[in-house]
């Protein structure tokens, strides 16, 4: 079965802030995030670089083809090396450019980084709560996005707050495709998607021609319950019952995740599950991802049996 992640971040060293507070790398895979030291990725990452080659190595191991890495805030501009890795392993990894949406200058940099080579622009936008999406500003970028047949990552707040803003951005360019991640941040904090249906709004984007679903960060949406992950599959069964199995895409949210499971772990949970189909998986791991974003020369990777079996 071919396996694609549709949403991964890489970084050399996080060192930025977010509403005045500090993100910094420290040892040990932690790092200093909002005041509180945080396990960020594996311990066995000591000196805290997510890089490129650590990621291929777990990709490789899980035999997953083939990544799609997008960017946040929280990790601080990773414009620079994120195109080193675009250019070192063009066949492994479809990576997104991200502008400093929060500044003045964002559409001048938006127009570099797709001269520069860059196929996407990500889009934070939980955290862009107070700036609409659907902008003159925002819209001129989406605009020239769409002419040069460029792709748009995007994650919203949780809820409805900004459904409508990416709804007119969709109406004013329908060619534009868009990948929403987090599967709508299906898992509200308190009670089960099922019981809130205001994160379908999201997945009822995907309904439009050039919108997609990713999934990146469901099992950290669903952490408390931890592995398999029964009500994840739950949610992504009723986001399939919206849109079809066409509109979704497996996302890992890599390394984060990793921290409380394996790599592996973060996609076994569906490939395993017996509520859904063999075509069903082939689908959502895979196959949607790789017709979506184009990849080809994806390589063979054989299961290596681990030592202890």
């Amino acid at each position: 079965m071919l396996i694609i992640d549709a949403h991964s971040h890489l970084w050399l060293r996080q060192d930025t802030s977010w509403n005045g507070l500090p993100i910094r790398t420290l040892t040990n895979g932690r790092s200093l995030f909002l005041g509180e030291e945080v396990q960020m990725l594996p311990p066995f990452m000591t000196d805290g670089r997510n890089t490129a080659e650590v990621f291929l190595s777990n990709m490789d191991y899980a035999q997953v083809a083939a990544a799609v890495v997008v960017q946040e805030f929280i990790d601080g501009l990773q414009n620079d090396y994120l195109a080193t890795v675009r250019r070192t392993w063009p066949d492994r990894f479809f990576v997104y450019g991200m502008p400093d949406w929060l500044g003045d200058g964002f559409g001048d940099e938006a127009v570099r980084l797709l001269d520069d080579g860059f196929r996407g622009l990500a889009i934070p936008g939980h955290r862009l709560l107070g700036r609409s999406l659907a902008s003159p500003a925002m819209m001129e970028v989406f605009r020239l996005m769409e002419q040069c047949g460029a792709y748009l990552s995007i994650t919203l707040a949780d809820g409805m707050r900004q459904v409508e803003e990416l709804g007119e951005v969709i109406g004013e360019c329908p060619r534009l495709r868009i990948a929403i991640g987090h599967l709508g941040m299906a898992a509200p904090p308190v009670t089960p998607p099922w019981e809130n249906t205001a994160w379908q709004e999201q997945i009822r984007l995907a309904r439009h021609p050039n919108v997609m679903i990713e999934s990146g960060g469901i099992t950290w949406l669903y952490n408390s319950e931890f592995y398999p992950f029964a009500s994840a599959v739950r949610a992504i069964r009723e986001a399939a019952a919206l849109v079809g199995w066409e509109k979704l895409m497996w996302g890992s949210d890599y390394p984060r995740t990793i921290t409380a499971i394996t790599y592996r772990m973060s996609y076994d949970f569906v490939s395993r599950s017996a509520e859904l189909t063999d075509e069903e998986k082939r689908l959502f791991l895979g196959d949607n991802a790789c017709r979506f974003y184009g990849f080809t020369n994806l390589p063979e990777l054989p299961y290596i049996k681990n030592m202890s079996e």
